[in-house]
């Protein structure tokens, strides 16, 4: 891939990258710069891209490594912390609509699940990739992946009934 296609790269996967982030850490504004970032290391690395896997994958694996490494530093630089209150999921004003509710119910019930199972079901569900990807991506097998998958829509079907 040369420097001139990533401005296309960057328009069709700015929004999986920061998706993704956001289902990882739940936090618009470090999802945002993070994707920044990540964006940032893949144009600095684009020389060593060698298309042994997609794109979507490459850049995934540079997002997630960008917030484990915030993780580290915000570790080392600020005292341990609770985690802010969730935002409140009835306050706003499309907190009548049903299908808002539903949907806000479904999305508490995808974040309490523990990892791999977040992450996995949010890249085959909303991320659109295929069990493969999401295998390289881990550095699993596919197998891996699928089984993640399946035990992550039971745990949900169980959160959710």
């Amino acid at each position: 891939m040369q420097k001139d296609e990533f401005e296309a790269v960057y328009t069709r996967y700015y929004r999986v990258v920061y998706a993704y982030l956001i289902s990882l850490c739940r936090d618009e504004s470090l999802a945002a710069e993070l994707t920044q970032e990540t964006f940032f290391k893949a144009l600095k690395a684009i020389d060593r891209f060698d298309g042994r896997c997609p794109v979507n994958v490459w850049l995934c694996r540079i997002a997630k490594n960008a917030l484990v490494d915030a993780a580290r530093k915000a570790s080392r630089t600020a005292p341990a912390e609770t985690l802010p209150d969730p935002p409140d999921p009835d306050a706003g004003p499309a907190q009548k609509a049903e299908t808002h509710d539903e949907a806000m119910r479904v999305h508490r019930a995808l974040h309490r699940l523990p990892d791999p199972y977040r992450e996995v079901f949010w890249l085959r569900v909303y991320g659109e990739l295929n069990f493969a990807d999401i295998a390289r991506l881990f550095e699993k097998t596919e197998s891996w992946a699928r089984v993640t998958y399946y035990r992550a829509k039971a745990k949900l079907r169980e959160e959710l009934t």
